[in-house]
């Protein structure tokens, strides 16, 4: 439902950006607009990954599709570099030139009114990424936030350019510093989905807060070959944990489900927990 709100608005978006770069005669607006036809495109990518990420485990899949969602964010932070590499790069030779476009008013209020339903489109789509534990819809958050920030920098160059028609290069600076905008959100979102896609650890905190959990446990002696990955967002992890080795199999498994139980209570966006018991002086 988030996704079909923000393909909504991003139509409308799109044709009224367009509408006022050509009839408001500004170029930043037009490479706004630009923007919001990847924001349709990573709507549809982000469509299709939930779909497919959200899949219950099967035969050739046992550990789930979750890393299908990870997939469909790097999609979308490379959709997004592109895109600021092409309205960079136009950007930059009408600086150069120094020549562009002298915006009207129009132009300056379909901005404003870009800023005010792209900020409110990801406040809302935000909320339901968290709420729902999905990357690549927080992901698209953070698109149509940095939407949100060109139209921030078209509005003052539109409106720069408005007020002072000597100022008309203004524009084409706007334009580059949208594209810059949406360069680091999608460098941003391409890092995070590749350190997943790479089985890369977590944050230090993070494995911190796992190995208190663990030692808070009575019986617990130690712990040892403590592996921890992201997929879709969620942490996977499995652990070696020493106890005495003259308990019996019930009470040592007794010990790993009491571990299992506080990790799950103690550590956020835990998924998946495997446990090892290994009798002391053993764990070698």
């Amino acid at each position: 439902m988030v996704t079909l709100v923000g393909i909504v608005v991003n139509v409308l978006l799109t044709a009224l950006k367009l509408a006022g770069g050509i009839y408001g005669h500004s170029q930043a607006l037009i490479a706004d607009a630009a923007h919001s036809v990847s924001d349709l495109f990573t709507d549809a990518v982000v469509l299709v990954g939930l779909k497919a990420g959200r899949k219950a485990p099967d035969q050739d899949h046992p550990f789930g599709h979750a890393r299908m969602e990870t997939l469909s964010s790097a999609v979308v932070g490379l959709f997004l570099i592109g895109a600021a590499l092409y309205i960079g790069f136009d950007a930059a030779s009408r600086v150069y030139r120094h020549t562009g476009c002298h915006p009207t008013w129009p132009a300056l209020a379909i901005a404003g009114l870009s800023i005010v339903a792209k900020e409110a489109l990801y406040q809302y789509t935000a909320r339901i990424g968290r709420r729902i534990k999905s990357p690549v819809i927080l992901a698209n958050a953070w698109h149509h936030r940095s939407d949100a920030l060109s139209s921030v920098a078209v509005f003052l160059g539109v409106g720069a350019a408005t007020i002072h028609p000597a100022w008309h290069v203004l524009d084409a600076y706007a334009a580059l510093i949208v594209s810059l905008l949406i360069l680091k959100v999608g460098v941003d979102i391409l890092r995070r989905s590749m350190r997943e896609l790479t089985d890369a650890a977590p944050r230090p905190e993070i494995l911190a807060e796992i190995r208190t959990c663990i030692s808070s446990i009575d019986g617990v002696l130690g712990h040892h070959d403590l592996r921890v990955r992201s997929s879709g967002g969620l942490y996977q992890m499995e652990v070696h944990i020493v106890v005495d080795g003259s308990l019996t199999v019930t009470e040592g498994h007794r010990i790993a489900e009491e571990v299992e139980d506080r990790l799950k209570e103690g550590v956020e966006d835990l998924r998946q927990v495997i446990i090892h018991v290994d009798p002391a002086g053993q764990n070698a």
